[in-house]
C-alpha cells in the first residue's frame, strides 16, 4: 500500500495532519466503510476511562457529526448503549470492531476509532498527543 510508505517518511506532524484529512475507516472485516473528514484537532486524541472505553483502548479523534459518512455497511451497524443510553457506540455486527462513537458530552460529534483508520499504522497514533477523557467522572454526571 502506498499511502502506508508515506507515512513512514513523515517527520512533522504537520505533514500526517494534512494527510489525514479526508480518510477511510473500516472494520476488521471490512463489512463497514466509513468516510471521515478530519480537522486539525487531530492532534488532540483521546483515551476515554469509562468502563466501556477503558476495556475497548481506542485512541479516538472528535469529529462533527457532518463529516462522517457511511460508504458501505450501514445495515451491518450497530449500537450499544448503556447507563444514561445518550452515547451512542457504534460497531460492526459481523466482526464487532467499534468504528466511532456518538458522544454523550456533545451529541454533535462522533468519537473515531483511529485504529480503523486504514493508512495510518499503530506506531503512527503514538505521534499524536493524546489526553484521558475523564469518562470515570463525567462532566454530565457532575453536580
Amino acid at each position: 500500500n502506498m499511502a502506508r510508505g508515506k507515512f513512514k517518511k513523515i517527520k512533522r506532524k504537520n505533514e500526517l495532519i494534512k494527510m489525514l484529512s479526508l480518510k477511510k475507516l473500516t472494520c476488521h472485516c471490512g463489512a463497514v466503510e466509513i468516510q471521515v473528514n478530519l480537522n486539525d484537532d487531530i492532534d488532540k486524541l483521546k483515551r476515554c476511562n469509562c468502563s466501556m472505553c477503558k476495556r475497548k483502548g481506542t485512541m479516538v479523534a472528535t469529529i462533527e457529526k457532518k463529516d462522517l459518512k457511511v460508504i458501505k455497511g450501514e445495515n451491518k451497524i450497530k449500537v450499544y448503549q448503556f447507563n444514561t443510553k445518550v452515547a451512542k457506540h457504534h460497531f460492526c455486527s459481523e466482526c464487532g470492531i467499534q468504528t466511532h462513537n456518538q458522544r454523550r458530552s456533545d451529541p454533535n460529534t462522533y468519537g473515531i476509532n483511529m485504529g480503523c483508520i486504514d493508512d495510518i499504522e499503530v506506531n503512527e497514533l503514538f505521534k499524536f498527543k493524546t489526553f484521558i477523557n475523564d469518562g470515570q467522572n463525567h462532566i454530565k454526571d457532575r453536580k
